[in-house]
This record gives C-alpha cells, sequence and structure tokens, in this order.
C-alpha cells in the first residue's frame, strides 16, 4: 500500500476554519478522484512547530494510482489549498509505502 502524506502547519487562528474545510470540501474532492482507497487525519500532539500540526494521509493500493492522482490532480489540489488559505500555513508532503 502507498501512503501518501500531507503534513500542514497552520496558523492558530485559522484551525477550525481549515479543519471543516478538509473535511467537507478538500478530502471528499481527492477521495473522489478514484485514486484512493482511504483517508485519515491526524494531529501531532508534541510538534516542536508553532501553531498547530496536521497530517492528512491518502492510501492508495497501487504505485500507479498513486502516479495518476500525481500526474492529473495533485497541482490542481495544492492551488485551490493555497488559494483558500493563503499565506496561513506550511505544508510538505512525503510517499511512504508499507513493509510487509
Amino acid at each position: 500500500m502507498i501512503i501518501y502524506n500531507d503534513t500542514f502547519i497552520l496558523e492558530d487562528t485559522v484551525e477550525q476554519e481549515w479543519l471543516a474545510w478538509m473535511k467537507e470540501v478538500h478530502i471528499p474532492a481527492v477521495m473522489a478522484t478514484g485514486c484512493f482507497s482511504s483517508h485519515q487525519i491526524l494531529t501531532i500532539i508534541d510538534s516542536p512547530n508553532e501553531g498547530v500540526t496536521y497530517c492528512v494521509q491518502y492510501m492508495a493500493d497501487t504505485m500507479e494510482k498513486f502516479q495518476e492522482y500525481y500526474r492529473m490532480h495533485l497541482f490542481k489540489f495544492q492551488d485551490l489549498h493555497q488559494e483558500q488559505f493563503n499565506e496561513r500555513f506550511v505544508m510538505f508532503n512525503t510517499v511512504m509505502k508499507t513493509v510487509d
């Protein structure tokens, strides 16, 4: 299984707005691409960063499904996120593979 992880470091003032938007708009749109089979939202309890840190993980059954998302959808979704929360977050992402 391939896990695509977005980590967001948010300003405290935007946390509730961001979380609602992610749950109601962003994540449903990403899942509607058909590239991922499931997702989860996590918060970092002991983050050394200022603000609040969240991880949103999307699970793809194959590398090909993730690559499809990357080629066809990723940059559009990043642009929409930037438009919605301009300058109030920092984001980085990682791609991981489960070890059997």
